[in-house]
């Protein structure tokens, strides 16, 4: 038996079958790149019998929603390491924070539909432990960005949308290969603060 099966075992028996489960699924959809699994399959990566997930979850969607919420929530600690990283209030912290949804998207990318197709939004908008989530921290950075810069006329999630577009669409064209075919010289992470040091340059401009 290796590590891996030992400590799946010993989660169980010490009752955490719900978080094992989770994993499993975690792990089964990391590894065939869509959410292309069955509950008798996450059961068997997990080392229980069949019929053991539906003690935690009514079916394979709501072991999808708790997929998502442990998703949301490793990103969000992402970007509170982000925040603590960077103290204070500059246009770098708001571009460390980008680079770090950047970087979490494209190392998971099959995750990348679960989290932002209408199953990840919905468990988003229906959660009520979800509204601290790593874009709404985001938001409060862009916010005393914009007072400490006398910018309190503009609306800071709109801002923030404005950049997430920034991040999210550079993310999706890096994972569907399509910066390295345009620009194979490209750092998307350079790409993304140079756009979002020319955003904010402009900002400050207009005042």
């Amino acid at each position: 038996m290796n590590q891996q099966t030992s400590a799946k075992r010993k989660a169980y028996h010490h009752g955490n079958l719900r978080n094992t489960l989770i994993v499993a699924a975690a792990e089964l959809i990391e590894e065939r790149g869509s959410t292309d699994f069955t509950m008798i399959e996450a059961a068997r990566r997990a080392e229980v019998s069949s019929a053991a997930p539906y003690r935690h979850f009514k079916d394979k969607d709501a072991l999808l929603d708790a997929v998502i919420e442990v998703a949301f929530m490793a990103l969000t600690q992402a970007t509170l390491d982000t925040l603590a990283a960077h103290p204070g209030v500059s246009t770098r912290r708001l571009i460390a924070i980008g680079k770090t949804y950047l970087r979490f998207v494209t190392s998971h990318p099959a995750f990348y539909d679960l989290m932002w197709g209408d199953q990840g939004m919905r468990v988003m908008s229906s959660d009520p432990t979800m509204q601290d989530s790593g874009f709404h921290l985001f938001v409060d950075a862009v916010q005393a960005w914009c007072e400490a810069n006398a910018l309190q006329h503009y609306n800071a999630l709109e801002l923030s949308v404005k950049m997430w577009a920034m991040a999210h669409g550079l993310a999706s064209l890096a994972m569907g290969r399509h910066i390295e075919k345009w620009l194979p010289e490209a750092d998307i992470y350079t790409l993304f603060e140079d756009s979002a040091n020319t955003f904010l340059q402009g900002l400050r401009d207009k005042t």
